[in-house]
């Protein structure tokens, strides 16, 4: 297996608090890493350091053996093309319809032509299950509708690591399932993926690693088997009796 992220003694610290308190990890190539804990459990603080989003305290994140800790922004920035995120919200360009917010980016930065651009861009929304709405605006989708964009704008970059932050939080109950299908689909396609969530069935069904997170800590790390049938951790039962009873 390539490596193709890993974290060493990962510290972050806002002023007084320690949200990230020394967290090591890796993850290789064609892996979906699911990161789950309680709110306030420092996840998201995590995802955002993996590219540099949010600068590390002290420590060391490597993509594909480069350490980007020291590395300047304009550097940073074309590493972060390799980097998909998605996020809680949608951030689409609401003054541009959905095919211009997928071609935006690889014209501009990657200097693609339109028409190789535009190509690609609705195989993607083919992919998310949207091209029939490739003409129309974000205010006029569903939220989950958006959330597939968003996926399928990330992806328009061909990244080799996908980081979704609690990609489903903002949708609506029914909504849920057509963005973690388009997520289950990745997965299945061999995308490395590091995946924020409340999902406990996405992560048992999805995962090759489950990453338990509590205190800015990793408290335990398994396959979702070990996490969810065989908890070690004090604190990995608990939190799992709370969330799977509901």
């Amino acid at each position: 297996m390539t490596e193709m992220l890993k974290v060493e003694n990962l510290t972050k610290t806002f002023g007084e608090n320690k949200v990230l308190r020394g967290i090591d990890g890796t993850v290789n190539s064609g892996q979906v890493i699911v990161v789950i804990g309680p709110s306030g459990g420092g996840k998201s603080t995590f995802l955002r350091c993996l590219n540099l989003l949010e600068k590390p305290t002290s420590g060391k994140v490597s993509f594909e053996g480069t350490d980007l800790t020291g590395l300047s922004e304009k550097a940073l920035d074309d590493i972060r093309e390799k980097m998909g995120m998605v996020f809680q919200s949608f951030n689409l360009f609401s003054n541009m319809n959905v095919l211009d917010n997928l071609t935006l980016a690889p014209k501009r930065v990657k200097n693609e032509a339109e028409a190789k651009a535009q190509t690609h861009a609705i195989e993607l929304l083919e992919k998310v299950g949207l091209a029939d709405k490739k003409a129309a605006y974000p205010d006029s989708l569903s939220g989950g509708q958006q959330q597939r964009v968003a996926i399928a704008r990330a992806l328009a970059m061909d990244p080799d690591v996908m980081l979704f932050d609690e990609p489903t939080s903002a949708l609506d109950p029914e909504m849920v399932g057509e963005v973690l299908k388009v997520m289950q689909d990745l997965a299945s396609d061999g995308m490395t993926m590091v995946v924020v969530t409340h999902e406990m069935g996405f992560a048992r069904q999805v995962a090759d690693e489950v990453w338990f997170m509590d205190g800015g800590n990793i408290a335990e790390k398994g396959t979702p088997e070990q996490i969810f049938d065989h908890p070690q951790n004090e604190r990995t039962k608990d939190f799992l009796s709370k969330v799977l009873a509901q």
